[in-house]
């Protein structure tokens, strides 16, 4: 009998103090103290036990540590027990977060200033306080990896004709790394790509050189055009020795009609015998 007594000990003694039961146990005996509390104080207790939540915020309450059942509270009012209950407010509005000039190296090794705007809100109250410690904190943070990582493998003429497709690239991997944290993002948005001053004046010269490249061939087309209309001319007159003198005539009007002026000239004889023969 002894000797079965004394191995009961031994294995009550090998067996650890279940610390969690305790904990529970003791954790309701301090709510059970705390609602006596409330009631011995009411009305005042009243004061701080109710919080006034807005339409567009959400309140994660943890009861001694553990996440209270029902999930997310508000809007409206709720109830706090002191002591016992830590809360946290979160806001479901939506937040725009201008990212800060990022130097970028692109696929092409052309260095780069880009900035940007991502526009994202809280979707999932609960995952926002249990799966991060600062859910718009990372979410700033990711955006500027991001931006970085998704432009660096784009070449500069991509990043300047493919903004939004740019875009809609970053807002998808961003939203995808973000999910777990709780966090919708809405839009991304690419401001401004800003190139260094020596490839701007590179590139302007380019323009340049190309604009007057065009100009040139438009005018070499136009002397071409002129060109074969002077030959048909040329050609038609040669054919009717008639038709050179009445141009030449027209000409000696146009002269006299812009400058005022009489001009005394010979007649060729040549004409006259062209008249002669046509009367015959």
């Amino acid at each position: 009998m002894s000797s079965s007594s004394s191995s009961s000990a031994q294995i009550a003694k090998d067996v650890p103090p279940d610390y969690e039961t305790i904990g529970t146990i003791f954790g309701y005996a301090l709510v059970a103290l705390s609602w006596l509390l409330i009631i011995l104080t009411f009305p005042f207790s009243m004061c701080v036990c109710l919080k006034v939540i807005k339409e567009y915020e959400r309140v994660v309450i943890f009861r001694i540590g553990r996440l209270v059942f029902g999930g997310a509270r508000g809007p409206g009012m709720i109830f706090i027990i002191p002591c016992i209950d830590t809360y946290r407010k979160i806001d479901l509005r939506v937040v725009s977060y201008a990212v800060p000039p990022q130097e970028i190296l692109s696929k092409d090794s052309v260095t780069v200033s880009v900035d940007a705007v991502v526009y994202f809100r809280t979707s999932d109250p609960i995952a926002s306080v249990n799966n991060v410690d600062d859910a718009i904190y990372s979410t700033k943070l990711l955006a500027q990896t991001t931006l970085r990582n998704a432009l660096g493998m784009k070449t500069l003429t991509e990043m300047l004709t493919e903004r939004e497709a740019i875009a809609q690239l970053c807002e998808t991997i961003l939203d995808e790394g973000t999910e777990h944290w709780g966090v919708k993002v809405e839009r991304v948005e690419v401001k401004d790509i800003r190139l260094p001053q020596q490839l701007t004046r590179a590139m302007a010269a380019e323009a340049e050189a190309a604009r007057e490249a065009r100009a040139k061939v438009v005018a070499a087309e136009g002397e071409q055009k002129a060109s074969r209309a002077l030959k048909e001319a040329a050609d038609v007159i040669q054919a009717n020795p008639v038709a050179l003198q009445l141009r030449h005539l027209q000409a000696l009007n146009s002269i006299a009609a812009e400058h005022n002026s009489t001009i005394v000239f010979p007649v060729p004889v040549e004409m006259f015998g062209a008249f002669m023969k046509k009367d015959n």
